[in-house]
């Protein structure tokens, strides 16, 4: 097909991000400023942003195929918004967090906007080629993200950990993507859709096939039993990057696999339901039952991100435009939750430290040094735990609706099992901020903490928290939306 400007529109966020990308990359070659760098960044994907929900205001909802590889329609604006908006959380987190940072602090400003131009790249493939392609974009720029603070063993250590990890991982999907090439002659989701015969679905090839790139995937979204990196690497990545990691890399591939399971019915056959919805009960009961004995809050929320997946599995495995809408609406929440809860360990830790601010005992009695803080800590525990009146809440009440109007009453069983064993945990750590030791030293923090960008941004977020808590409406609009298109209504 021949490109036109007309052809290309519908990708202007992706190319704005990517051009904000190489902007920044020039900027750092020609003079180290660590401001200039991140104000560069966060202006270019403002930009992006804007370029983002103006097309999805002005054009039309019907998707727009450019070129096989990709489509762009509502529901990849949603995403790239989505994605976009997580970016920009994560660069002001990156500079609070950076500033003290002896060595050079620009490149990760340019590593953030590769990764999410792979992630945008993700959300809007149709094609195999395009899957593997944004969801490599996305993974190798962030092998450098948590092995940037090198100088720590641990940030070192998880680096390697997950490029090694992450490379099998995607050798496993892209052998799959092979074996389902040699039995259909066609990468394209639809096309799979169109060539596959019960000959074909029914074969141990396609079987195989479709198994290894469910393997890939589930190791990108931290799916047990291909979980265990996910607490290291949480452990030891910047808590900035640890947020891009747990809240744009999550939503990204989760949406491209969405796409996928719809667009190729024959891989959504009841037998991989089964495989699913036993994926699910174990991520959700490992994932919550191995944060009970933790003392790292990061690993705490490494697990607790495991059994979100799992929960989010569930909804999948219910089917129809219910469950559909229900992923749109958890992933929402859990995005806006995790970064709010990973903006303040950003905003208590510092590179500086042999390690973040961490551990349990750093935020014993924070609340009598930092109350502000420990006041927006408290609600996204409450958010993750399912508490009413919390974003949280609106994402685990319709996971659980739609597995009773689906009757799958043992999934939503182990569902409401994970809930309350999480609940535990959630409240272990909210005890913790305000238990008081003798000898205190009260407010530590400096009094315009708030003002600087950091805090202003966890205070945002987590106005929104309670916003979407207490009037969910607008955004159940939105996904209403979002969910008719992908399924072409």
């Amino acid at each position: 097909m021949n490109l036109t400007i007309a052809n290309l529109l519908p990708l202007l966020p992706i190319i704005l991000a990517s051009l904000t990308a190489v902007v920044v990359m020039l900027a750092v070659a020609f003079g180290r400023n660590h401001w200039w760098n991140a104000t560069l960044t966060v202006v270019g994907l403002n930009i992006s942003l804007a370029s983002a929900i103006w097309l999805a205001l002005s054009q039309p909802l019907a998707p727009q195929m450019v070129t096989p590889l990709l489509v762009v329609d509502a529901y990849a604006y949603f995403y790239m918004a989505m994605i976009l908006a997580g970016t920009l959380a994560c660069c002001t987190l990156t500079h609070a967090y950076m500033e003290g940072y002896a060595s050079n602090k620009e490149e990760i400003y340019l590593l953030l906007t590769i990764a999410a131009v792979g992630a945008m790249v993700l959300v809007c493939s149709r094609h195999m080629a395009s899957f593997f392609i944004g969801l490599e974009l996305m993974s190798v720029p962030v092998y450098g993200m948590v092995a940037y603070t090198y100088q720590r063993k641990r940030s070192l250590e998880a680096g390697i950990k997950y490029m090694v990890l992450s490379a099998t991982a995607s050798a496993f999907m892209l052998f799959g993507m092979a074996l389902l090439y040699a039995l259909t002659g066609n990468l394209e989701f639809q096309g799979l859709a169109q060539a596959t015969t019960i000959e074909i679905v029914n074969s141990p090839l396609s079987v195989i096939g479709v198994g290894m790139i469910l393997i890939g995937v589930a190791f990108k979204l931290s799916i047990a039993p291909f979980h265990l990196w996910t607490p290291d690497v949480y452990e030891g990545a910047p808590a900035p990057v640890g947020a891009f990691l747990a809240s744009v890399g999550k939503v990204a591939v989760f949406a491209v696999l969405l796409r996928w399971l719809i667009e190729t019915p024959s891989a959504y056959s009841m037998a991989l339901r089964d495989v699913m919805a036993v994926l699910a009960v174990l991520s959700i009961i490992i994932g919550n039952v191995l944060a009970l004995n933790q003392n790292n809050i990061k690993r705490i929320l490494g697990y607790s991100s495991i059994a979100h997946m799992g929960y989010l599995l569930a909804a999948v495995v219910s089917g129809g435009i219910l469950a559909i809408q229900t992923v749109q609406i958890y992933l929402l929440t859990y995005v806006i939750t995790t970064l709010g809860a990973f903006g303040v360990i950003t905003l208590m830790s510092s590179p500086l430290r042999h390690d973040d601010a961490d551990a349990l005992f750093n935020y014993r009695g924070l609340f009598w040094r930092r109350p502000i803080l420990t006041a927006v800590m408290t609600i996204m525990l409450l958010s993750l735990a399912g508490i009413p009146l919390t974003a949280g809440f609106i994402g685990k009440f319709f996971v659980i609706m739609t597995g009773v109007k689906a009757e799958l009453w043992w999934l939503m069983g182990a569902v409401v099992l994970g809930s309350a064993i999480g609940l535990y945990y959630y409240l272990r750590v909210m005890v913790t901020l305000y238990m008081a030791t003798a000898g205190l030293k009260k407010h530590d923090a400096p009094l315009n903490w708030g003002q600087q960008a950091g805090g202003v941004m966890v205070l945002l977020i987590a106005g929104l928290v309670l916003l979407l808590g207490v009037y969910p409406q607008p955004a159940l609009v939105l996904v209403n939306i979002v969910s008719r298109t992908l399924l072409g209504g």
